[in-house]
């Protein structure tokens, strides 16, 4: 049984905000500065550890409904797919695209499928390592 550590919850909370906040920045960074896919995957995983650190695996699990084995699935498959659909147009492999998207609420946006590319190696890097931290801890994986 846990012991009922209300600061160690309550400060879990604002960085587990922070360290989601600064993942996601280190991500979408990565194409032009340091940073990207895994470096973001490490700092997701980070935070999703801090949870299960501070609060019971179990409500966590229950909380998120992320199957963390599937997550490593799609991401390798997003990777690949990303990778691999530019031979079927007579382009190298890791062919990059880039096109600039006018949205209406963001405004002009320049999209590349490298952000796709690193998308995949996030979803895999948080996939792996938190099923790996699972595993041994003796949580569900």
């Amino acid at each position: 049984m846990k012991e009922n550590d209300v600061v160690l919850k309550s400060v879990t909370k604002i960085v587990v905000f922070i360290l989601l906040t600064f993942g996601f920045y280190v991500f979408f960074a990565g194409h032009n500065n340091p940073g990207g896919g895994f470096i973001g995957g490490l700092i997701f995983s980070s935070a999703f550890i801090l949870m299960f650190l501070a609060f019971d695996v179990n409500e966590v699990l229950k909380s998120l409904p992320i199957d963390f084995k599937k997550l490593m699935i799609i991401g390798s498959l997003i990777s690949v797919a990303t990778a691999s659909v530019p031979m079927f147009f007579g382009k190298p492999f890791l062919y990059q695209t880039e096109a600039n998207v006018t949205f209406p609420l963001l405004g002009h946006v320049h999209v590349t499928t490298v952000t796709l590319f690193e998308l995949g190696i996030l979803l895999t890097v948080v996939g792996v390592i938190v099923t790996v931290m699972l595993s041994i801890s003796g949580g569900r994986s």
